[in-house]
C-alpha cells in the first residue's frame, strides 16, 4: 500500500498539472483548480484500483475457494440407449450426492444431437462414437475428450431387408443407404466402402436418425441401413433384417466420453467421481452380462433375448486418453476432411486437455 502511494506521488511530481494542461486541450480550457481536482481524482481512482487488485481477499483467481465458486451443483448428463444402464443403476446419484451434486439425465437418439446440445450448454457430459466429436469440432464446438470407450466392432452392422438382392458390400454401389450423419455408423460405412473398392460418391447417402431409418427400411424406401446396438439387435429380431457385414475386422474404433470444456476445467473432482463409477459399472457388467440384459430389457422395452444378443457382442470398459488414441482419432478426422464431409481440416489435439489434467481425474485402468 505505502509503496503504491509513494510511486503515485513520484509520478505526480513528474507529471505536473501545468505541463499536463499545456499538452492536453481538454484540461487547457479548465481553470487550474478544476484541472488539479481532476488529476487528484484520477490518481485516487488509480490508487483504489491498485490497492484492490493487490488485496488477496478480493482476488478470486488466487482464492483457494475459487474452485468452489464455479463448481457445478448439477451434472446435465446426455446419454443414448446404449448406455442407459448407468442411468438405471443410479450409481452417479449415490456417488455425487455427498458432494452436493445432483444428476439430470437427457436422452438423445445419436451422438451428433448430443454434442449439438453440449455446444449450447444444454448438457455438460455425455458419450458418443468416434465421429460426432470430429463434426462438432469442425463446427467450432467447445468440447473436450474425457475418456475413451472400448471398441465393440461386432455391435455395428450394415443391414438389408431379408429378401434383398444385395449379397456383398460391392452390391451397395448406387444404392440408398441410411445412417445418422456424423455418427460412428457413418465412419463404419466409409471403412466398408474403402475395403471393397467403392467410393463415397458411389452410393446414395440418406441421413436419418435410427428410428426413422428403421421405418424407411421396413417401407422399402431404403436399400441398406448402417446401425449400432441395441437398434441393430432389435432390427434383427423385429423386422428380420439381414446382416450384410458387421464391424468385425472393419471398425477398430471405440467411442468417447466428452464434456464441455468449461465443465471439464471447472469440475475435475466431479469428473473423477463420474469416471470411477463408470469404470466400476463397466467392470461389473463384463462379468454379469445376463444381469445387464435383464436390467435393460424392461427399461428399453426390448425383449430379453434381443438384449442378451446385444450385450454378448459388446466390449465393456473405458480407455484413458493417450497419444495413441489421439493419433487414431486424427485419422478419422483426416478421412472426413479428405471426403469434404467436414468444412475444414482439424487438429484433434486442440480438443484435448493437458496430460496433467487427464492424470488428475482418469481412473487407473
Amino acid at each position: 500500500m505505502s509503496l503504491i502511494f509513494q510511486r503515485l506521488i513520484a509520478a505526480l511530481k513528474r507529471f505536473r498539472v501545468s505541463h499536463f494542461a499545456h499538452q492536453n486541450r481538454f484540461l487547457s480550457v479548465l481553470p487550474l483548480p478544476i484541472a488539479g481536482a481532476f488529476i487528484t481524482g484520477l490518481c485516487l481512482s488509480l490508487l483504489f484500483t491498485a490497492c484492490t487488485a493487490n488485496n488477496p481477499s478480493n482476488n478470486t483467481a488466487n482464492s483457494p475457494n475459487s474452485a468452489n465458486q464455479t463448481k457445478a451443483s448439477v451434472v446435465k448428463f446426455g446419454y443414448q440407449k446404449s448406455a442407459i444402464l448407468l442411468k438405471s443403476k443410479g450409481v452417479l446419484e449415490k456417488r455425487l450426492q455427498p458432494q452436493g451434486v445432483s444428476v439430470e439425465w437427457i436422452e438423445f437418439p445419436a451422438g451428433p444431437q448430443l454434442l449439438e446440445a453440449m455446444n449450447v450448454s444444454s448438457i455438460d457430459f455425455g458419450h458418443t462414437g468416434e465421429s460426432p466429436p470430429i463434426f462438432a469440432q469442425a463446427a467450432g464446438a467447445s468440447l473436450t475428450y474425457i475418456a475413451g470407450i472400448a471398441p465393440s466392432p461386432a455391435g455395428q452392422a450394415i443391414l438389408v431387408p431379408p429378401d434383398s438382392p444385395i449379397k456383398t458390400p460391392t452390391d451397395l454401389k448406387g444404392k440408398k443407404i441410411a445412417f445418422q450423419k456424423g455418427s460412428s455408423a457413418h465412419y463404419m460405412l466409409l471403412q466398408v466402402l474403402e475395403k471393397f473398392g467403392l467410393k463415397y460418391s458411389d452410393i446414395q447417402p440418406i441421413y436419418l436418425p435410427p428410428a426413422d431409418a428403421r421405418a424407411a427400411l421396413v417401407k422399402g424406401s431404403l436399400d441398406a441401413w448402417v446401425i449400432w446396438d441395441p437398434f441393430y439387435a432389435a432390427a434383427q429380431k423385429a423386422i428380420n433384417a439381414r446382416v450384410l457385414i458387421d464391424g468385425t475386422e472393419i471398425n477398430k474404433q471405440g467411442g468417447y466420453y466428452l464434456a464441455s470444456r468449461k465443465f471439464a476445467t471447472e469440475n475435475p473432482e466431479t469428473i473423477k467421481a463420474i469416471l470411477e463409477e463408470i469404470k466400476t459399472l463397466e467392470d461389473w457388467s463384463d462379468k454379469h452380462r445376463d444381469e445387464v440384459a435383464a436390467t435393460l430389457s424392461p427399461v428399453l422395452g426390448i425383449d430379453l433375448e434381443t438384449l442378451q444378443k446385444a450385450t454378448q457382442r459388446r466390449k465393456f470398459g473405458i480407455v484413458p486418453i493417450d497419444s495413441n488414441l489421439i493419433a487414431i482419432q486424427q485419422q478419422v478426422a483426416d478421412k472426413f476432411y479428405e471426403l469434404k464431409l467436414i468444412p475444414k481440416q482439424i487438429d484433434v489435439k486442440e480438443a484435448m486437455l493437458s496430460p496433467e489434467q487427464y492424470a488428475a481425474f482418469s481412473p487407473k485402468i
